[in-house]
């Protein structure tokens, strides 16, 4: 239990804030005990602080790695106030008691994100101290006020002006704060340091401690409780509209993924919707991309996301401002295009600034459970692709497979692409049959007048049996690239050769569940 806030220790790295509070923690007539560089900056704004080496009658030593490790300054965190065994201990070993503590750490996470940290510099900004105050304070958190968020001054003061100390609900709110800022921290350096002796290695905890980066207004619907947790917002920078909601991230994330596919190739524009591609499309100019990746689909992109690969130009921005959009997503956009897709107010215009993939795949599962995996970003390896078929493709035809690989493991599970070398032209998705995803693909093409005939079909894992490759020859694909491994290769070869389908294994699959 509390009994007031008559001693507080203060040491900060971030000292926005401090001043005015600590002037207010003095004028309640607070004892004000603080280190190094926070003790500087208090004087220096008049603020009457003692030495933290002072109080402990310890000098800091070691090159500031050994200051408040002290009994004097645990053991006044730690004391349990409402027992006569520990009063009299402190009386005995003259420990007074500390009843607020500020503390925020070493700038870890800033530090090793810049380009030119070393290792023997990253070391040097992991706290101990601080992180050992932090816990002790909030595990006392009974009788101790622990504050690690400058954000949260205004409401320890407001608290403390009514009536000279913090509440017991406010003190376990902070410090349950604490421990999730402290977890945090140590995930930050665990992670550091992995990277730097097992980079590829799954490790016995799974390190997710991420922190909230944007309240989301619900979830996938308006009954769930949603948030962003994350770097996400670091690769993707809102120009205009709305708050991204649960749905628009999960889309931008897919849409990320498949133009990291076409990073650098012609000038590509693709639609998703429910993170599935409905419409990619590849030109000589991006309003040319645009017209073969909606001539896929005319119907679903109607409130979907559309991804670019290249700066949205003016031609383009017209081209798509006639059908609804939720979000566009461009490395950049002209000032023509800013001009006319502003003008409508709900659609959201983020810039693509992503250098890099997601690294690790998280889902969760029932009972609390996570599945961890590596992402299924590792481009194919073209020269391990086989030829399996009696007849060879032709040089537009392998340029036709190549376009349809690259979208078919963006698409949902079974499932099939039908494409030439620049463009989608039927697409069938999250089928419990990978024939029944082919039939799909088949009639899309039908609905948007598309002839399959000469196309390449794509498929993210073999054919179980030779139904699936008949029914694409039937629909007038010339050429099939599929990863292979089934029990019944030879029959779906040999079916291949008799239908004239020249086919390539490319010994990867792409589920996507």
């Amino acid at each position: 239990m509390s009994q007031g806030i008559q001693r507080a220790l203060l040491s900060v790295s971030d000292k926005t804030g401090l001043v005015e509070f600590a002037k207010f923690l003095a004028g309640k007539g607070v004892e004000l005990i603080s280190t190094g560089g926070t003790a500087k900056a208090l004087r220096e704004a008049g603020v009457k602080v003692m030495e933290l080496s002072d109080y402990t009658g310890f000098p800091e030593m070691m090159d500031g790695r050994v200051k408040t490790l002290h009994p004097k300054v645990h053991g006044g965190l730690l004391q349990r106030r409402d027992l006569e065994t520990h009063r009299q201990q402190a009386k005995q070993h003259g420990i007074p008691t500390i009843d607020l503590v500020v503390v925020n750490l070493y700038p870890f996470e800033q530090t090793v994100a810049k380009p030119d940290c070393t290792t023997e510099l990253a070391i040097e900004n992991i706290d101990i101290g601080g992180p050992s105050m932090l816990r002790s304070a909030a595990k006392n958190h009974d009788s101790v006020t622990v504050v690690v968020d400058p954000g949260d001054y205004a409401a320890v003061q407001k608290e403390m002006e009514k009536a000279g100390d913090t509440t017991a609900e406010t003190r376990r709110k902070l410090a349950a704060k604490v421990f999730r800022h402290t977890s945090h921290y140590d995930h930050l350096i665990s992670s550091y340091l992995t990277r730097l002796v097992e980079p590829d290695l799954l490790q016995e905890t799974a390190g997710i401690v991420r922190r909230k980066a944007q309240a989301l207004r619900y979830g996938e619907n308006p009954h769930q409780k949603a948030a962003l947790y994350g770097g996400f917002l670091d690769s993707f920078r809102q120009l205009h509209g709305k708050e991204l909601s649960y749905n628009n991230v999960l889309d931008l994330s897919a849409a990320a993924g498949l133009m990291a596919e076409f990073r650098d190739s012609e000038p590509t524009l693709a639609i998703l919707k429910h993170t599935n591609p409905c419409g990619v499309g590849s030109g000589k100019k991006l309003a040319e991309a645009w017209e073969k990746a909606f001539a896929t689909d005319r119907q679903a992109p109607f409130g979907g996301i559309l991804a670019a690969n290249r700066a949205l130009d003016g031609d383009t921005a017209k081209a798509i401002a006639e059908i609804f959009s939720e979000v566009i997503l461009a490395p950049s956009f002209s000032p023509e295009a800013l001009q006319i897709l502003q003008a409508k107010k709900n659609l959201r215009l983020i810039e693509n600034r992503e250098k890099s993939g997601a690294g690790w795949d998280y889902r969760s599962v029932r009972g609390g459970g996570l599945l961890v995996q590596e992402a299924d970003e590792k481009g194919d390896q073209e020269k391990e692709w086989k030829v399996v078929t009696r007849r060879q493709p032709t040089e537009s035809e392998m340029r036709a497979m190549r376009f349809g690989w690259k979208v078919v493991r963006h698409v949902k599970s079974n499932a099939i692409v039908y494409s030439t070398q620049d463009r989608t032209l039927g697409i069938g998705a999250g089928q419990m049959s990978r024939v029944d995803s082919s039939r799909i693909a088949v009639w899309k093409a039908g609905e948007a007048r598309l002839s399959l005939k000469g196309s390449a079909v794509a498929s993210d894992a073999f054919f179980p049996f030779p139904d699936g490759l008949e029914a694409a020859a039937q629909a007038g694909a010339t050429t099939a690239i599929q990863p292979g491994g089934s029990v019944k290769d030879a029959e779906v070869i040999a079916a291949a050769d008799r239908l004239g389908v020249a086919m390539i294994f490319t010994g990867r699959r792409h589920f996507r569940h």
